[in-house]
């Protein structure tokens, strides 16, 4: 692959991963559609620790809560992060390794959970950040797919 089509794919990478960036800042922190709102900044720490707690929860009362609420916790939370995992390594080559993706998606979850609790937008929940962490690993799953794809009919790696 020529330099200069590297160097665009990288570009178009990294307006897609701020557009990305920017909508999940907008999701986690301000849509009032998932429940952040001043009244929930005016009660006091909401915590999870307990791991799957949640998940459990959300899945035996599936049917009061109804499958909108229990898809946009469940699945939202790893669709979320499916982006992430795909498009940091296009543009950080160097991440282009599966142990690596994990942890900066753990650590992308964890900043946006330490934020959630300190701000007290949201709930800090172990559950979402094994889900976002899974929906990292998924992203770099897809990413992998494609670029052997990519590779096994264009030939070398970007």
């Amino acid at each position: 692959m020529k330099k200069e089509t590297k160097r665009q794919i990288r570009r178009a990478g990294t307006v897609l991963f701020v557009v990305y960036v920017l909508l999940l800042i907008y999701f986690l922190f301000f849509s009032e559609a998932y429940g952040r709102t001043a009244v929930a900044a005016e009660e006091g720490f909401r915590y999870n620790l307990i791991p799957f707690l949640e998940i459990r929860r959300f899945w035996m009362y599936r049917e009061q809560l109804g499958i909108k609420a229990v898809l946009a916790n469940l699945l939202g939370n790893v669709v979320g992060f499916i982006p992430f995992g795909f498009i940091l390594p296009v543009i950080v080559p160097e991440l282009r390794n599966g142990f690596l993706i994990l942890l900066a998606g753990f650590s992308l979850s964890l900043g946006v959970e330490l934020i959630q609790l300190v701000s007290r937008v949201g709930c800090f929940d172990v559950d979402d950040l094994f889900l976002n962490t899974l929906g990292a690993a998924a992203g770099y799953v897809f990413f992998t797919l494609c670029d052997h794809v990519r590779r096994r009919y264009y030939g070398k790696k970007i």
